[in-house]
């Protein structure tokens, strides 16, 4: 019937692949693959995409996840709203539910997190993505929040909006729903990044050479560290930072990396 979608058209929802770089360990990249509906997730590809993080969250070979949307017109332009026009309370409740896990599933993954955000960045696509540590973004992409013209308002991880893009920016596009440009997302601080098209790649390689020139354990520490960063006060945040920085010397770690950088020259 209309509402069975068999498990293998779910899997193609959200496509996982992997970058080996040897000793350095491996890259993973999760592409949205929907792309005849501006890669859109639905239910049962938010579902797919909490499944396909969790598996990975236990990866101890990754040092960053690239998400990706596939073919070059969306990253996630949106939800399904044939789907949701017919809505009752329970079902909506259920959906932003699978929003939010989505979103915290990014944020809350033990390595760095890179949007490559190859086109439509809209509704729970722009909630992804601001759940990421880095942003790139091809320069015809477009972004948004729609939900209010449709009825219901931005709810879940856009509460990450205006720390990210300040106050007044974040207001602004949860109310009216305005759709804003690429050059309008990396001025609000939203992209860290903007680049043509054909440039995506290379920017999001030069963010990898960056972290795999860093200590792994030292980069899973700080993005824990950034997401108490989140929820603590100041001077808390120093004391779980004082303990971090103890933990990693348990580590041969800083001794390694400190060591190589000092006789860098000798060599």
């Amino acid at each position: 019937g209309h509402y069975m979608t068999s498990e293998t058209d779910i899997e193609d929802l959200v496509l996982v692949d992997f970058d080996d770089r040897g000793q350095d360990g491996r890259i993973a990249r999760v592409t949205f693959n929907n792309p005849q509906k501006r890669n859109a997730l639905g239910v049962g590809g938010k579902q797919r995409f909490i499944n396909v993080m969790t598996e990975l969250r236990h990866d101890e070979s990754l040092r960053a996840l690239v998400i990706t949307g596939a073919g070059e017109k969306s990253f996630v332009g949106g939800s399904n709203l044939a789907d949701m026009a017919h809505y009752k309370p329970a079902d909506g409740h259920a959906a932003s539910t699978k929003t939010h896990y989505a979103c915290d599933a990014v944020r809350t993954f033990p390595v760095p997190v890179i949007a490559r955000i190859n086109g439509y960045c809209f509704g729970s696509g722009m909630e992804i993505a601001a759940a990421a540590d880095m942003r790139v973004a091809a320069d015809h992409a477009k972004f948004g929040m729609p939900e209010t013209r449709f009825g219901i308002p931005s709810g879940m991880e856009a509460a990450l909006l205006p720390r990210l893009i300040g106050w007044g920016k974040a207001v602004e596009l949860v109310l009216t729903g305005d759709h804003i440009d690429a050059l309008e997302a990396q001025r609000i601080g939203f992209l860290q990044k903007l680049v043509p098209s054909e440039g995506l790649d290379d920017a999001v390689e030069g963010w990898i050479a960056s972290l795999l020139a860093c200590g792994p354990n030292a980069v899973r520490v700080q993005k824990r560290l950034i997401n108490d960063w989140e929820r603590m006060s100041i001077t808390d945040a120093a004391k779980v930072g004082i303990e971090a920085i103890a933990g990693c010397y348990a580590t041969d770690e800083p001794h390694t990396l400190m060591t190589a950088f000092v006789n860098r020259k000798k060599s």
